[in-house]
């Protein structure tokens, strides 16, 4: 018997599961994820759930966890200062293609050097520069090098590489590592968010190491990767980029595993976001132009995640134009007030009472402000800091810690460093108040949901009478949002088949009629033509309405609000490796090895040679991750023209995947 410990750290929650055999599940525990410190959360899950299935740490044969840090530090701009090293491109490129954006400031240095598409030195490395550059101490944590056609032929980047580490003894990205495409800029941008990073995974990914240790788990530990394949912990560490997405890759994973459907949409609804991707043929869809994360577009292979700000956490804005009014939902998260209430009762209560006894509605009504521990405040402004000084530890209704109506941009301020929360009025809340959630505190829910009632019409009404109108009018908003989520996935996962954007296509008029089930003069019936998995702890709660809405089949799995942590350990290590031969005259086959470029005479031979050699690494980096059993597979895209009544041969690439379970401890 094989158990294996699964763990998802999510913005809201931190997850740990037990399964046995891979095949059956045993235990489930969730505790509040600790932002302070990640590893503290991951320690209090894994302990419960050894705890619940009356288990020894001694058991487990395999830990693996899933992140959602990498994403949100490029979200939120986290991570170390990085430097730049930029080989044989012009510098007006770094302009052009974002890099300046994403460098925030921080050094780089453009060298001559680089080589051209057959892998030709076009000039050599200025190594002087880069040596007098390095001696002026950046200041940084990490480095990042590119080189132009680097992927052709890598000895600009490897010779930097080795400077660097001699002159400085600091970490260093090189792009050929992280992406064998073409597209120097935008493989420098990957090498700098994973320079960026490394830092940061190299401490949870050691803490989560040590937390283990501590409780008396030896076995292995590995890091889902963003494709939703695991890979070892030591490559997660130097290569935290491709983690990007883990936790929505391993809901997917976690999704197969649970219904054993072969093609579905998956929704997984969180506190902050919901994120929806496409399960064709049992796999993930693997976005072809890379993982895109905030505003930057990466080259890593990850999954094709539509990710919505929608989830039980999303702020609840009253819509003030029109004579009816209304609500929407999102995009930021704020902290449910039956949460706040229900952890600081003797703030909450008396300000919603004192709130409800007013003639009128106050801006702030059933708004609450706390700060977050342990979060550095350095390099605030004067104001904000007053403000943040002025919040303290405790927490406060806003309408009593704002003095000036500028504050509330500082409210703001402090929110996106991560230095405070807000609470407000969420679906959460409204799930309280019907009766469909118990977790917090049901009768803060419902007075904060009878102040926001009082906001007036353009006709100047209330919005609504009774909370339980109000909650049900935000659980049929919710639903409306999602349904359109789902329907602009489909539409994208449909590309060329359709014209406009997804979101319009999803919102257009003809289409919801056809939802409603229209029967005028002309009748319109309109539904979503693939099952829809819901996952996530609130799926079951709100996902029914939605099949109804879209006429479609919706599963809930029966472990569903733990999905990404079932993901993070019943997914298999996939090594990708890919390769190119050219030609750069006729009757000769370049080869573009790792360690330079080798000429061939014939097509054949050349073929086998790079194929050969990407098995062989592919192998190896599968049996670095800690796999067993694994399984080589390779591809050929040959590229002809015709000339003068002959094949000519133009340019070949080969991809080779090696794949097999981890390897267990016993």
């Amino acid at each position: 018997m094989t158990l294996l410990l699964g763990v998802d750290t999510g913005g809201t929650y931190t997850d740990a599961v037990l399964i046995r055999d891979e095949t059956h599940f045993i235990a489930s525990a969730k505790s509040l994820t600790t932002r302070a410190d990640l590893a503290l959360g991951i320690g209090a899950v894994v302990r419960d759930v050894l705890a619940q299935a009356q288990v020894s740490p001694n058991d487990i044969s395999l830990a693996s966890l899933s992140t959602t840090l990498a994403t949100n530090a490029l979200v939120e701009g986290q991570g170390g200062r990085v430097g730049l090293i930029y080989i044989g491109f012009d510098a007006r490129d770094l302009v052009t293609h974002g890099l300046k954006d994403a460098l925030k400031g921080d050094p780089v240095i453009a060298l001559r050097g680089g080589h051209d598409h057959s892998g030709s030195e076009v000039a050599p490395l200025d190594e002087a520069a880069l040596r007098d550059w390095l001696a002026q101490d950046q200041g940084v944590s990490g480095f990042a090098v590119a080189a132009q056609f680097a992927t052709r032929n890598p000895a600009h980047e490897q010779r930097a590489a080795e400077i660097i580490i001699q002159t400085t003894g600091r970490p260093v990205s090189a792009s050929h590592h992280l992406s064998s495409k073409l597209n120097g800029p935008k493989r420098a941008l990957t090498a700098v968010l994973n320079a960026r990073l490394i830092g940061l995974t190299h401490k949870l990914i050691g803490r989560a190491e040590d937390i283990l240790h501590d409780i008396g788990i030896t076995a292995p530990l590995m890091v889902v990767r963003g494709d939703g394949a695991l890979i070892s912990s030591s490559m997660a560490k130097r290569r935290p980029i491709e983690t990007i997405l883990s936790g929505p890759a391993a809901s997917i994973v976690g999704a197969r595993w649970m219904t054993g459907l072969d093609h579905a949409l998956v929704s997984d609804i969180g506190g902050t976001t919901t994120d929806i991707a496409l399960l064709r043929n049992g796999l993930p869809e693997i976005d072809p132009a890379g993982a895109q994360v905030g505003p930057y577009r990466t080259m890593v292979e990850a999954v094709a995640m539509r990710t919505t700000g929608l989830g039980g956490d999303s702020e609840v804005h009253f819509i003030l134009h029109g004579l009816a009014g209304g609500i929407f939902l999102g995009p930021k998260r704020v902290l449910p007030v039956s949460l706040i209430a229900h952890e600081a009762p003797e703030v909450v209560f008396p300000a919603l009472d004192r709130q409800l006894r007013a003639v009128m509605p106050g801006e702030y009504d059933g708004q609450f402000v706390r700060a977050v521990a342990g979060v550095d405040s350095g390099g605030l402004s004067v104001r904000d800091q007053a403000l943040f000084d002025r919040i303290g530890l405790g927490t406060h209704p806003i309408d009593q810690v704002l003095k000036t109506r500028v504050e509330a941009f500082s409210v703001q301020r402090l929110v996106s460093r991560g230095l405070v929360q807000v609470s407000g009025v969420t679906p959460s809340d409204a799930s309280h108040a019907l009766g469909l959630l118990d977790a917090w505190d049901r009768d803060a829910a419902v007075m904060a949901l009878k102040l926001f009632g009082r906001h007036r019409t353009g006709a100047g009404d209330p919005l609504a009478t009774q909370p339980v109108d109000l909650a049900q009018m935000i659980l049929d908003q919710l639903t409306v949002q999602t349904t359109q989520a789902l329907l602009a996935a489909a539409f994208a996962g449909e590309q060329g088949s359709f014209d406009g954007a997804p979101v319009d296509l999803a919102k257009h008029e003809l289409l919801q009629r056809g939802l409603a089930r229209s029967e005028g003069l002309v009748k319109i019936e309109a539904s979503l033509n693939v099952d829809v998995i819901g996952l996530g702890a609130s799926a079951a709660t709100y996902y029914p309405a939605v099949g109804r809405r879209l006429h479609c089949k919706v599963t809930l799995p029966e472990h569903a609000a733990v999905a990404n942590a079932i993901g993070a350990v019943v997914g298999r290590i996939t090594m990708r490796r890919s390769g190119t031969v050219t030609a750069p005259s006729e009757g000769v086959y370049r080869v573009h090895f790792s360690d330079g470029p080798k000429d061939f005479i014939s097509e054949d031979e050349a073929l086998q040679a790079l194929e050969d050699w990407l098995s062989v690494a592919a192998l190896a980096d599968a049996q670095e991750s800690g796999s067993e059993d694994v399984q080589v597979s390779a591809q050929r895209d040959i590229k002809r023209a015709q000339a003068e009544a002959r094949d000519v041969f133009i340019e070949a690439t080969i991809y080779v995947e090696a794949a097999g379970r981890p390897r267990v401890s016993l």
